[in-house]
């Protein structure tokens, strides 16, 4: 019965991916229309969506006990990064996929997929929780997953200048939304009305408009073009099976052995967004690094259209946990 409630819980999202995907290919929208998306719910969207739901979903209380959690995801991330390194060698996997590979398994698309989806199963009260794990991602794509493709670049020459920090990757749009969502939440600062509606309404596009955007975003993948290698295979595997197993097994550890008494939504939370597909940027920080850019986007492509098939199983596991 919780198998088929999950499946038609996803029969929305994907009815809206497709119509993305149709629209591209019937020629409505332009080269430029996916990446204005993009921008639109990433710098105005998103951050007007986070800030209102952590004002109308969180208290200063439930705020300090929702800090404890976020040792499972960093947890996990840790966890999934250790395993992705030893596969590495393992495999052999060349430099150029090196990077992207790690990548694939320790980090999610939590904004354009993750977040939807969230909703959708959901609903708005799990978006605090959603934060617990967008937060650990953030910082663990650009402070160290973007390092690992930087440096895996095959061009480079041995002892080289490396990679660089870059601080402005670490507090895009959406983070700065939640911070200044604290700072008026702690500070028991008060939102005017007109205010309030104004960015309720800018944040009602995000989840219609990321599907659609994943829709072009399989369109301009191209269907035809995946393939699925060793490399493919091992990183599907590694990003909805031992990523959300590392998370699993911290949740499990941590309820048994320490008696923590985490929401039954916030498991469910950490558990599915652990497994949600890989980093649509993927292929972008691929090209940067002079990386396997194929090869990245047909990880993206690949796990975006897998998801439909692993959210109802994963939702039937959970479940039980």
């Amino acid at each position: 019965m919780v198998f088929f409630q999950s499946i038609e819980s996803v029969i929305s999202i994907i009815l809206m991916i497709a119509l993305g995907y149709i629209l591209k290919r019937q020629g409505w929208f332009d080269e430029s229309f996916g990446k204005s998306i993009s921008s639109l719910i990433t710098k105005v969207a998103l951050p007007a969506s986070i800030f209102v739901s952590v004002l109308k979903n969180l208290t200063k209380d439930s705020l300090i006990s929702l800090s404890g959690s976020l040792i499972y995801p960093v947890g996990g991330v840790i966890i999934s990064y250790i395993i992705a390194y030893i596969l590495v060698k393992v495999l052999k996997i060349r430099p150029g996929r090196r990077g992207i590979f790690m990548n694939a398994i320790a980090n999610a698309n939590t904004i354009f997929i993750g977040l939807p989806l969230n909703m959708a199963l959901f609903g708005d009260k799990a978006l605090p929780y959603f934060l617990v794990y967008y937060v650990t991602n953030t910082i663990s794509t650009w402070a160290f997953g973007v390092f690992l493709i930087s440096n895996d670049d095959p061009t480079k020459v041995k002892g080289g200048p490396k990679a660089k920090l870059n601080w402005k990757k670490l507090l895009p749009p959406p983070l700065l939304g939640f911070i200044v969502a604290l700072v008026f939440l702690l500070l028991s600062i008060p939102v005017p009305d007109f205010i309030n509606n104004t960015l309720s309404y800018v944040g009602g596009i995000v989840t219609p408009l990321s599907l659609l955007y994943i829709g072009i975003v399989l369109y301009d993948a191209g269907l035809k073009s995946i393939k699925f290698d060793r490399d493919t295979v091992v990183a599907l595997i590694g990003r909805f099976v031992i990523a959300p197993a590392a998370v699993i097994l911290l949740i499990t550890i941590g309820s048994n052995l320490f008696g923590a008494d985490l929401a039954p939504l916030l498991r469910q939370t950490l558990i599915v967004q652990s497994a949600t597909p890989m980093l649509a940027v993927l292929p972008i920080l691929a090209n940067e690094a002079h990386g396997d850019v194929k090869y990245a986007t047909n990880l993206v492509t690949t796990s975006t259209i897998l998801f439909v098939v692993v959210v109802p199983i994963l939702m039937q596991i959970i479940q039980f946990i």
